[in-house]
């Protein structure tokens, strides 16, 4: 718009203090248009970084088949403990789904997510036939409750060593659960898990490596939620920790009343990269004894790609 102020037939030549003069006023235009265009094309670079940081609570949470510190099934109570929780994503453990009279031959699963308003994926390690012709199969597992919907799941099997068997001996079977569930557009790979509970390792050392070869074929960010039987610095643990990062609340978590250990972990995929990150901004454990364990919650940040 300037140039045509002026007429083509201007002087070239012109002095110093009129180039001095103009360059505020030339510079002034610049920033200007630079504003305008900026508004137009989108968020300024610092802007833009924080829009893609996306935030996710998880929680893991021992179930104890519903029973709390007290051995007493209430499926109320475990219910108003992790409605407090507010976590959009909650990984379960000691699930029974028509197991046995314990748990009322209830789908503690289904029911849960049913009150909760949530999506939910089941895995069991345990499916038996049914105790009469025709009815529901017993089962006893672990399971993904989301509030974002769970676009696929998978059941994998990991080296396992038979509650069921009067003389087990290490084998794959199943029970190592994951549920990719999209997170305002971002697929998030949730896993969720139980680890051996016996005092020599050697079945948790394999399931270490199991566990680290199935999301070694995954991309994108990660979650790992699950009771591990094994405290943070147990050799058999250190593999998982060269790759995923512990969302350490600073507090035990077994047993529920008066912990002395923390064996309940959620743990997220390190670094950034082109496929997204995941980073920790906080972490706790509640004070509840509306199980035998108690949960452990965390404050993710998604960054996208």
């Amino acid at each position: 718009m300037s140039l045509r102020r002026h007429p083509r037939t201007r002087p070239r030549a012109r002095t110093r203090a009129c180039i001095r003069a103009r360059t505020p006023v030339r510079i002034a235009q610049l920033l200007l248009t630079a504003a305008l265009l900026g508004a137009l094309l989108g968020s300024p670079p610092a802007a833009a970084a924080t829009s893609r940081a996306v935030p996710l609570r998880v929680a893991t949470y021992n179930i104890h088949a519903g029973a709390g510190m007290d051995n007493a099934f209430d499926l109320d109570r475990q219910t108003a403990e992790l409605r407090s929780l507010q976590a959009d994503v909650i990984g379960l453990q000691e699930v029974d789904r028509h197991w046995g009279s314990r748990s009322e031959w209830r789908d503690l699963a289904g029911e849960l997510a049913e009150r909760l308003g949530m999506y939910v994926f089941f895995a069991p390690i345990y499916s038996l036939d049914p105790a009469e012709p025709g009815g529901p199969r017993a089962e006893y597992g672990v399971a993904v409750l989301s509030r974002y919907r769970i676009v696929s799941t998978e059941n994998h099997e990991i080296t396992r060593l038979s509650t069921q068997d009067p003389s087990p001996v290490p084998a794959p079977a199943p029970g190592f659960g994951e549920a990719v569930v999209r997170v305002h557009g971002q697929p998030v790979h949730v896993y969720v898990t139980h680890l051996d509970f016996r005092p020599d390792p050697a079945v948790r050392v394999a399931q270490v490596a199991d566990t680290r070869r199935i999301m070694a074929e995954d991309r994108g960010p990660k979650v790992l939620l699950g009771d591990f039987n094994a405290e943070p610095g147990a050799p058999e643990l250190a593999p998982l920790w060269a790759e995923l990062a512990d969302a350490d609340p600073g507090a035990p978590t077994f047993p529920a009343q008066d912990p002395v250990k923390r064996i309940d972990y959620v743990a997220v995929s390190q670094g950034g990269g082109p496929h997204g990150g995941v980073s920790v901004r906080a972490a706790w454990v509640p004070d509840s004894v509306a199980s035998d364990h108690r949960a452990v919650v965390a404050d993710l940040v998604l960054r996208r790609r």
